[in-house]
């Protein structure tokens, strides 16, 4: 059972409401996607607790509903 690009948004923002993201359905059939993901949350943490903070904000679906998620992390620039 593949998954919808806007329910993975909506994990992730209800794991990290000020996350701005972006979901690109790589091959147009639901269980390959890529996620772009800027959060206030990063900041002072390495690429991989990062990544750790969206996976867990997916609550396992990563690898049943979910296949691939190819994700880029990154803090909010400063102004």
């Amino acid at each position: 059972m593949a998954m919808d690009a806007s329910e993975i948004e909506s994990l992730i923002k209800g794991s990290l409401p000020d996350a701005q993201v972006t979901i690109e359905d790589l091959r147009g059939d639901g269980d390959h996607y890529a996620a772009y993901v800027t959060s206030a949350a990063f900041v002072g943490k390495s690429r991989v607790q990062q990544h750790q903070l969206v996976y867990a904000a997916l609550k396992g679906r990563m690898g049943n509903e979910l296949h691939a998620l190819a994700l880029q992390t990154s803090a909010p620039e400063s102004t």
